[in-house]
C-alpha cells in the first residue's frame, strides 16, 4: 500500500509538461547561464559566423556582462511568477543556449542530437528531466538531427527550419535536417508539420539564419517577425504571409535580423521580452498592444543568439 502512496505522490510532483505554442502563458521554464562560462573561444572553436566575427575582432563578449544581462531576463521572468530552472554549472562551459539541447511539444521532452561537443550540457539538465515521466521523454536515432532553434509551436502547425541543400554535411550552421523533420512528422501525425528551407553562411552571419528563430517568430493571437532574406525558397516567404497576413507580420531589415530581431521571447500573448535596443520592433509592439519587457542582451547577441535562444519552456497554459 505505501509503494502505492508514494507512486501516486511521485506522479503528482512531477512536472506536467505542455506546449503547444509560442505565446501561451508561460508557467516553467529552463533558462541557460552564463556562469563559469570559459574563456573566449579559439577562432576554430567558434560554431557560428557571428562568435567568430567577434573572436577575430576582439570584441567577444565577457563572462561579467553575460551574466548580468542573463540575470536582468531572470528578473522578469519573476516578474511574472514564472518557475525558473537553471542548468547545473559546468566549469569553464558555456551553457546559455538551453533550447538547443532539446524542446518540449504538447506534453513530450525531445532531447535533441546536439553537437558532439555539447552533450554535457544535456547532462546538466538531467536533474529537470528526471521530473518529467519517463515515458514523455525521447531521443531520436543518431541520424536525426533536429534543435529547438528550429522548431515553432502555432497551435495546429509545427513549424520546423531545415537546410535541403546537398552539402548540408558540409555545414556547421545547419542543425536540423530532413530526417528531424519527418521524425517529427511521425511523432506527431495529428499536426500540420510544415518545413522551410532556411539560408546558411559560414562565413557571414548577416545572410545566416543559424535556426528558423532567427528570420521569423510569431508573437500574440495573429502576429509576427519576419526576415524575408532567411528563406531560400520564396514560396516558404509567401506560406507565412498568406497564414498570418502580410499586415501582422513585421518585416526586419538583414541589419536587425543580424541583431537578432527576431529572436524575442513571449512570456503571454500580450508580453514579449526584447532587447531595449530593438526600438523599432518594439514599437511597433507596443503599437499593437503588447506589453513589451525592456532589457539588455545585445552582449550574448555576439553569439548569434538571442532570448529565445536562451529559453527551454517546460509548461505554458
Amino acid at each position: 500500500m505505501l509503494s502505492i502512496y508514494l507512486l501516486i505522490a511521485k506522479s503528482y510532483f512531477m512536472l506536467q509538461l505542455n506546449v503547444k505554442n509560442e505565446t501561451s502563458r508561460l508557467r516553467a521554464v529552463v533558462l541557460g547561464s552564463a556562469i563559469n562560462n570559459g574563456p573566449t573561444p579559439k577562432a576554430d572553436e567558434a560554431y557560428d559566423p557571428k562568435s567568430l566575427e567577434h573572436i577575430l575582432a576582439g570584441t567577444y563578449p565577457v563572462e561579467a556582462d553575460m551574466v548580468k544581462e542573463m540575470e536582468a531576463f531572470n528578473q522578469v521572468f519573476q516578474k511574472y511568477d514564472v518557475k525558473v530552472f537553471r542548468p547545473k554549472m559546468i566549469e569553464n562551459y558555456n551553457q546559455i543556449f538551453t533550447r538547443d539541447i532539446g524542446f518540449v511539444i504538447d506534453d513530450i521532452f525531445i532531447k535533441a542530437n546536439i553537437l558532439p561537443d555539447r552533450e554535457r550540457e544535456l547532462d546538466a539538465i538531467q536533474y529537470i528531466i528526471d521530473q518529467i515521466d519517463p515515458a514523455k521523454v525521447v531521443r531520436p536515432p543518431e541520424e536525426v538531427h533536429i534543435e529547438g532553434g528550429d522548431v515553432m509551436l502555432w497551435n495546429d502547425y509545427i513549424f520546423i527550419g531545415t537546410y535541403k541543400g546537398s552539402d548540408y554535411k558540409d555545414y556547421i550552421t545547419a542543425r536540423t535536417n530532413m530526417q528531424g523533420v519527418n521524425y517529427i512528422k511521425a511523432l506527431f501525425p495529428n499536426r500540420k508539420v510544415k518545413e522551410f528551407d532556411l539560408v546558411k553562411s559560414k562565413i557571414e552571419a548577416r545572410d545566416n539564419a543559424l535556426h528558423l528563430d532567427c528570420c521569423f517568430q510569431p508573437v500574440g493571437k495573429d502576429k509576427g517577425i519576419i526576415y524575408k532574406s532567411g528563406f531560400r525558397e520564396e514560396s516558404d516567404y509567401v506560406f507565412l504571409v498568406k497564414l498570418f497576413g502580410k499586415e501582422n507580420l513585421f518585416h526586419i531589415t538583414r541589419e536587425e535580423m543580424y541583431d537578432m530581431n527576431s529572436n524575442v521571447f513571449s512570456i503571454a500573448e500580450n508580453v514579449v521580452v526584447s532587447e531595449q535596443k530593438f526600438t523599432r520592433l518594439n514599437n511597433w509592439l507596443r503599437d499593437n498592444g503588447f506589453i513589451v519587457e525592456e532589457i539588455p542582451y545585445a552582449e550574448i547577441a555576439k553569439q548569434e543568439g538571442l532570448l529565445r535562444c536562451s529559453t527551454l519552456p517546460l509548461i505554458r497554459d
